[in-house]
This record gives C-alpha cells, sequence and structure tokens, in this order.
C-alpha cells in the first residue's frame, strides 16, 4: 500500500515564531477607554527603586547561604532578576483584570508599559537595570569566564525581547499562537 500524501489531512506544524498582529479598532479604543493598571504603575512614584531594592534583598539571601561564594552570590542575583524580569515583562500576556475587554490580552506587560511606545523615560530605566546588573555581577565575578557566559546568556535572554525589533515578536516552543490568531 502506498503512501499517498493527497489522502492525508496533516496541517503543517506551526512556527516557532509569530508576530502578533496590530490591533483592530476595536481594541485599540477599548485601550483608551480606561487607564490601564497593569502598567501604569512602572510609571509611578518609588517603582523604579523597587528594582534596586529587589536586588539588593536578593544580594542579601544569596549571601546568607552558606558555602556560596560572592561570585555565586552575584551570578544567582543576576540570574534570578534576569528571570524575573522575563516571566514579568515578557512571558506573561494579558492583565489579571477585567476591566478593558480583553483589549490587553494578547500583549505582554512591555508592550502595554507607555502604550506601546518606544524609548520612554521607563523603558529605558528597564532597559538600563539588567546592564548594569550585568557589568556589576561580571566584575565582583572578577571576570571568569564561566560566570561571564552564564551572566552573559541571562543578560541576553531579557535584553533582546526589550528591543524595538522583538516588538510583537513571539518565541514559542510548546505552545502555538493564541486561538484567534489568522
Amino acid at each position: 500500500m502506498p503512501f499517498d500524501a493527497a489522502k492525508v489531512n496533516r496541517r503543517r506544524s506551526s512556527s516557532l515564531v509569530y508576530t502578533e498582529p496590530p490591533e483592530s479598532l476595536e481594541q485599540l479604543s477599548d485601550q483608551s477607554a480606561l487607564p490601564n493598571l497593569n502598567a501604569e504603575w512602572v510609571n509611578a512614584k518609588g517603582a523604579w527603586a523597587i528594582h534596586v531594592v529587589l536586588i539588593v534583598i536578593g544580594k542579601i539571601l544569596f549571601d546568607i547561604i552558606p558555602g556560596v561564594s560572592q561570585e555565586t552570590s552575584w551570578t544567582l542575583t543576576n540570574i534570578s532578576y534576569m528571570a524575573g524580569s522575563y516571566l514579568m515583562f515578557h512571558y506573561v500576556r494579558g492583565v489579571p483584570f477585567d476591566f478593558n475587554a480583553g483589549a490587553y490580552d494578547n500583549l505582554n506587560m512591555w508592550e502595554q508599559i507607555d502604550n506601546g511606545d518606544q524609548y520612554t523615560p521607563a523603558k529605558k530605566f528597564l532597559l538600563m537595570v539588567p546592564i548594569a546588573l550585568f557589568l556589576v555581577s561580571t566584575h565582583y565575578t572578577h571576570y571568569d569566564l564561566t560566570y561571564f557566559i552564564i551572566n552573559t546568556l541571562a543578560t541576553i535572554a531579557v535584553i533582546v525581547p526589550k528591543l524595538p525589533a522583538a516588538h510583537r515578536i513571539r518565541f514559542g516552543l510548546f505552545s502555538g499562537p493564541p486561538d484567534d490568531y489568522k
């Protein structure tokens, strides 16, 4: 029994990368109807300081673990901040509040901040923090190659999604585009 490709109704596997389509007029009007509580806090007083506070708390917590060297402590602080930042700003989509009829459901928080505008003061600060933490952690690991590679990979993983070229670009290994993707 020869294999006949014409009789098999199999869909092609989806791509690992897809681009989020622009909002419809309906979604744009829903987005402008109310302030986005999910992303407005980034411009609030003290929001920038919390990043420094979290990094310092993380560093202290890793320092009090017995047997952890300063190099490892700085690398763990870097990785922890980068993982938390990636999860919060780039991985999770939508908003936890149901006040805007799902207008932000397909956008991650980075794309929601300042209505998606690039190079705003908040986005510049959020881009600078991982870079500064990388430089500090690289210095305090005494430029050891292993720590440098680990810190570099963690930093690249969180910096690349922040770049304008990655705006609305999605990567998915085990999940495809959302159900309403066309």
